[in-house]
């Protein structure tokens, strides 16, 4: 089931909720059925060194190795 963003008309709020497309979404704060669903941003590939350098560093001060493969993690 995919993950959906939405608006609810009678609370105001926004809310996402993973819904099948036969569901009809309900307001999980105030039961409100009006909802609209937003257009979601797409997150971009990443694919920059960059980016890999930087979250393969942050990932070492936090502690963990997850994104490292078995032959970095041995170093």
């Amino acid at each position: 089931m995919p993950l959906y963003s939405y608006h609810c008309a009678r609370c105001e709020q926004d809310v996402e909720l993973l819904v099948s497309s036969s569901e009809t979404p309900i307001c999980p704060d105030c039961g409100g059925r009006k909802l609209q669903r937003l257009v979601s941003r797409t997150a971009p590939e990443a694919k920059s060194r960059g980016l890999i350098k930087s979250a393969r560093a942050q990932a070492a001060r936090e502690g963990h190795l997850s994104n490292y493969s078995r032959a970095e993690r041995r170093r």
